[in-house]
């Protein structure tokens, strides 16, 4: 009898144990282990003799061994791990967000096209060990791919003989050099800055062909008169394309510019001076004026340019600056272009863009040195940031190295 109780027992303990381990593996692993229960005095609940006990205590011993190796990770009477919290994100209130200025670009990395041009020639050169028929003709074939065009390539060659003889220059280095030395010296004449005067709304007019980004180059011009304090007024005044409006329109509210426009086909020296009297009445300082630039009715459109200019001359308007726009990759007809506005209305100054686009970069040697014309702006690229101030010295290095 006491056999049976004692196996009783025994089967008693296993079946709890089991149930225990049982509970143990299929327990979520976040969730916190029950807490130990009592233990179980064997000896006091039965009459066993201290054999049977040593036994029981002995398979209870094993069964608590077992469960603590197949549940390494959460053992009995273990506390349940807290996790760190997720930092907080915190967004930069806008006064601390670094706001860089526009990089310029250079003309290095704009100019490419047209240094790939010029490097063979300049390599054959370099490669001589002196200076001979052969080194003059590869100089002259360089300039004239390059657009210089066949007037200033001669000018410049000749100019650079003198040079070599007066100066004893027999190496094909210094030669080169002397010809960087001379390019930049002739695109370097004329004032290549854009005048404002004091006292009334000044007026600076746009010219030129259509096509060659005219109304593009104003916009970009108005922001960086306006990125400067100046308060600038648009007039949209090439009248025969609604296009051109729109587009100036989307310009003057992203520089925060007063606009002005007529409708579809009206006189643009109307739409002139309605700029100027309100530049007047709301003290601006600028009035940006777009023109018509249809060649096909070339003596219709002169015409035309001339009573725009003589409106914009009127007071209280001060015309500054009649701005030409020109396409570099245009070539020699651009400089075509510039001797009949400079003609008909009085350039003062060049605005060269897509420059980089086109290897005939020497255009812009031909205009200042032909039609004594300074280039003020070049496009470099397509975003508002890339419309900057001419450097000759920049220029010619870009062409070279």
């Amino acid at each position: 009898m006491e056999i049976v109780l004692a196996l009783s027992v025994l089967l008693l303990v296993v079946s709890l144990v089991g149930i225990a381990v049982s509970r143990r593996r299929g327990r979520r692993p976040d969730l916190e282990p029950p807490a130990t229960g009592p233990a179980v005095d064997v000896a006091a609940d039965t009459d066993l003799t201290p054999e049977q006990v040593a036994e029981i205590e002995a398979a209870l011993a094993e069964a608590a061994v077992e469960t603590a190796e197949e549940t390494p990770e959460f053992p009995l009477g273990a506390q349940p791990v807290e996790l760190e919290p997720e930092p907080e994100v915190v967004e930069p209130e806008p006064d601390a967000i670094d706001l860089r200025a526009p990089v310029k670009p250079r003309f290095r990395d704009r100019l490419g096209k047209a240094r790939s041009l010029l490097a063979g020639y300049m390599g054959s050169v370099l490669s001589r060990s002196g200076i001979d028929d052969e080194t003059w003709d590869e100089l002259e074939e360089a300039l004239i791919r390059a657009d210089v065009g066949v007037g200033t390539t001669t000018a410049v060659l000749d100019d650079l003989r003198a040079k070599v003889k007066a100066d004893g220059i027999t190496d094909s280095a210094a030669l080169v050099d002397a010809l960087k030395a001379d390019l930049k010296a002739r695109l370097a004449e004329g004032d290549r800055s854009l005048h404002f005067e004091e006292g009334g709304p000044n007026v600076w007019l746009f010219v030129g062909v259509n096509g060659v980004g005219k109304t593009t180059t104003i916009g970009k011009v108005g922001l960086r008169e306006s990125s400067g304090g100046r308060h600038v007024v648009m007039a949209a005044g090439d009248t025969f394309r609604a296009a051109a409006a729109e587009q100036l329109e989307l310009w003057a509210k992203r520089v925060n510019a007063d606009l002005v426009r007529g409708a579809e086909g009206a006189d643009p020296g109307s739409v002139v001076f309605d700029a100027v009297e309100r530049a007047a009445a709301r003290g601006a300082d600028l009035v940006l004026a777009d023109t018509a630039g249809r060649l096909h009715t070339k003596v219709n459109l002169m015409e035309e340019l001339k009573k725009v200019r003589r409106i914009a001359e009127r007071p209280p308007a001060k015309l500054t600056e009649v701005l030409l726009v020109l396409d570099a990759t245009t070539g020699q007809n651009g400089l075509v272009q510039a001797k009949e506005f400079t003609d008909a209305v009085g350039v003062t100054g060049v605005v060269l863009t897509k420059l980089d686009g086109t290897a005939k970069g020497g255009i812009a040697l031909a205009i200042r040195t032909e039609l004594g014309l300074p280039i003020k702006l070049v496009g470099l690229g397509e975003t508002a940031d890339d419309l900057v101030e001419f450097d000759p010295d920049e220029f010619v290095d870009a062409l070279f190295e």
